[in-house]
């Protein structure tokens, strides 16, 4: 570096000229705006923790509010089964046994033929798919085909604040006595 005048030049001072000062400021810039357009395609790739030290998920209502054990089962009668989001936000069935609790499993809604939502058909109680027919009786056993499987099972169990959490269910399928074929 050339002096033009006598001053000695301060050697606590960097030694940055105008040109890489505005490099670094437009690289990181560019660095900061990249990093922040990959944000988001980077959330979508990671599955939400749901925060259930147990691993499970808690149930949530048609309108995304967390199911409440007390409020639920006094809303609704004996043998009622409703859909709450359940693992994967797929649409699972809480199934309100005949002394007005909320049995320990529930049931996923999805076909096992087409993947079609399974709606529960009170008045012949049982599930019965609108797409190809299949039907499943009251606990998603495979009745009528073209469904080769029985719907999926997830655990129900209500926490400690009172909620309604689902969990894989990874033991053997007490409709079938064989493993289950989601896990």
């Amino acid at each position: 570096m050339t002096q033009l005048s006598g001053n000695a030049p301060d050697p606590d001072a960097p030694d940055l000229g105008r040109r890489q000062f505005l490099n670094l400021l437009w690289v990181g810039a560019a660095a900061g705006t990249a990093l922040g357009g990959l944000y988001p395609v980077i959330k979508y790739f990671i599955p939400p923790s749901s925060g259930n030290a147990g691993g499970g998920v808690i149930a949530k209502d048609a309108l995304g509010n967390d199911i409440v054990v007390s409020e639920y089962v006094a809303s609704h009668s004996a043998g009622d089964r409703s859909l709450a989001q359940g693992l994967k936000g797929d649409p699972t069935y809480v199934v309100i046994t005949g002394d007005g609790t909320i049995e320990n499993f529930g049931i996923n809604s999805i076909c096992t033929h087409l993947g079609c939502v399974v709606p529960w058909n009170a008045s012949e109680e049982k599930f019965m798919c609108p797409c190809h027919g299949s039907q499943y009786d009251a606990n998603g056993k495979v009745v009528r085909g073209p469904a080769p499987l029985s719907l999926a099972l997830v655990h129900a169990d209500v926490t400690e604040d009172d909620k309604l959490s689902f969990t894989d269910w990874t033991e053997t399928d007490f409709r079938t006595d064989e493993e289950p074929w989601w896990a």
